[in-house]
């Protein structure tokens, strides 16, 4: 039989080399191999690259010395494909689950995934129930013991739920970052924790006892979103130690891209280590690079690929109708406010300096980005606090009918002058700036009725639950660059348990930052809904951060000048 060429395996890749044109239809083939390769081509050893080399091979034929190997991992991908259909479908017995209170029928079906699968990353929306559909998984003896790894200020709602759902497991909530003698027993002991539940930030100080010593089977990333940034930091190395110790690993998140789309590489490799090949095949089979960002060029189809292969799993409030009750979508009202030009001006004036920086040609690019952070929090801020008297006044305005609204902000000055203007209402808050402890005591202060107002951060109580049973109205007193910010935080009171429509008031000045910020949601809107929805329509912006950085600086430059002109002319006809 005539060859082509040779396939063999060498330590986690495929290496083709192959005859001209045989070694072009495979680049045409093959995305996320290298198109100036010359003489051999890579790629990453994953189950569906297998299957897909397999296929290959049947229409040009190759020496392949680890053909066995090729055939295990390609009937690997196969099984898992039909598993996939078969729980998607109903057509294959489910695993049963004894909880306290039964899980509804599609949150059996994430838990079936996970259990078939080995790995999940769970995007339904907000208020569904993923936290249950981990829990499912929690109560087989196979998936015990588990570690669940949350944010800083969910442990104990953790503990809770889990309580709530299955009574009988035992929960340890390590206090310190790092384990202390009477952990380590308690670990080692006869009578181990069932589960572990423990924060990001601890992540760097247990990930290596608790694969060591507490040899878990099954691992909950809740809030997957806070590995995107990969590799580079304690928590993505800790994450990533425990998701390769695991046989079965979860990610929960309904919004995992903040940002731009490559952020879902990081979020899916921690749960399947290269089912997207490496970094590098992945940008070339999926995205372009530009200024460091990794925009995906297909979110529609990058999706659909997820989901074809199981990795992930979205269901949306309509998909699911029929089991939870219905929820009126939010109503989003933006709202132009007032906002102190002369302190914006001030600020603008301030970072002139930072926006010549940004705009010069050539130039450090470190030098720059610095440039770009430091004129991006003063601006930031500096509307924030122009515009916070007007927000408070809104808010007062508000409260004649509303019995509780959450505001949501970003700086600690503005915070401050949103206590003063709205002291008599006791307003509480729930940002980075407090404990654990004291977050939950602000929450059931604003539960209670004691407080009327929580200030809460944009990027503080992602997954806190119980807000939906005391208030509808969520104000936007500041605005994110990230529009899956603003869905997490709309996520603390529009889910089940929410008895009326959600009302939700993004107060923007049309002066500062905010006019560029408002243009940038689009594009990382559309980035993020083609991946989760791959059939939603997709209108996809041109731009990318360092554009809207740079509009910014032009921005500054433009009103400084302008200014300087005013000067000049009330000088000259003075």
């Amino acid at each position: 039989m005539r060859t082509y060429g040779t396939l063999r395996w060498d330590r986690g890749h495929w290496i083709m080399k192959a005859e001209p044109q045989v070694a072009l239809r495979a680049k045409r083939v093959f995305g996320q191999v290298d198109r100036g390769a010359v003489g051999e081509l890579r790629l990453s050893d994953n189950a569906a690259t297998s299957r897909d080399l397999e296929w290959f091979l049947d229409r040009y034929p190759m020496d392949c010395p680890d053909r066995d190997r090729l055939e295990e991992r390609a009937r690997a991908h196969d099984r898992a494909m039909a598993a996939v259909q078969g729980v998607l479908s109903r057509t294959t017995e489910l695993p049963s689950f004894e909880l306290a209170i039964p899980p509804r029928a599609y949150q059996r079906d994430a838990a079936a995934l996970v259990l078939k699968t080995g790995r999940l990353l769970l995007g339904d929306d907000v208020g569904l129930g993923k936290t249950c559909s981990a829990i499912a998984v929690l109560s087989r003896e196979e998936a015990r013991p588990a570690v669940v790894v949350t944010l800083t200020h969910l442990p104990e709602q953790w503990r809770s739920e889990i309580k709530r759902f299955a009574p009988s497991l035992d929960v340890f909530l390590p206090r310190r970052g790092t384990p202390t003698e009477r952990d380590l027993e308690t670990l080692k002991g006869l009578v181990r924790p069932d589960v572990v539940v423990l924060n990001y930030h601890k992540l760097t100080g247990w990930a290596d006892t608790l694969v060591q010593v507490f040899r878990p089977k099954f691992v909950v990333f809740d809030e997957v979103q806070e590995l995107r940034t990969g590799e580079g930091t304690g928590k993505y190395s800790g994450a990533r130690a425990l998701s390769d110790a695991c046989a079965f690993r979860m990610g929960l998140s309904a919004t995992p891209v903040y940002n731009f789309g490559g952020e879902i590489f990081h979020v899916i490799d921690v749960l399947d280590r290269g089912a997207l090949g490496d970094r590098h095949e992945f940008v070339r089979e999926w995205a372009t690079e530009l200024d460091r960002h990794v925009k995906i060029k297909d979110p529609k189809a990058l999706g659909a690929h997820l989901r074809e292969q199981g990795l992930m799993l979205r269901r949306t409030k309509a998909d699911v109708v029929d089991e939870v009750p219905e929820l009126a979508d939010p109503i989003r009202i933006p709202h132009v406010v007032d906002a102190n030009l002369e302190t914006i001006e001030q600020a603008q004036t301030e970072a002139a300096e930072l926006a010549r920086v940004i705009l010069a040609q050539g130039g450090r690019g470190e030098e720059k980005m610095r440039a770009a952070g430091e004129l991006d929090w003063r601006l930031r801020q500096a509307t924030g606090i122009a515009k916070a008297p007007y927000v408070a006044a809104f808010v007062r305005m508000l409260l004649e009918t509303e019995q509780r609204v959450l505001l949501y902000g970003w700086h600690r000055a503005v915070y401050a002058l949103w206590a003063e203007a709205l002291d008599e209402f006791r307003p509480v808050f729930f940002t980075g700036s407090e404990s654990p402890a004291e977050k939950l005591a602000a929450r059931d202060a604003f539960l209670d009725g004691t407080s009327r107002v929580m200030v809460m951060s944009l990027r503080a109580g992602a997954g806190l639950d119980g807000l939906q049973s005391a208030c509808r109205a969520a104000v936007f007193g500041e605005i994110d660059w990230s529009p899956g910010v603003h869905e997490q935080c709309l996520g603390r009171i529009h889910r089940p348990g929410q008895a009326e429509t959600v009302l939700a008031y993004f107060l923007h000045a049309e002066c500062g930052s905010d006019p560029v910020i408002v243009e940038a949601l689009g594009i990382k809107r559309a980035q993020a809904a083609g991946i989760r929805d791959p059939n939603a329509q997709l209108v996809e912006k041109a731009g990318n951060a360092s554009e809207h950085i740079r509009r910014l600086a032009e921005q500054v430059l433009e009103r400084v000048a302008a200014k300087q002109g005013k000067k000049k002319e009330a000088v000259s006809n003075g």
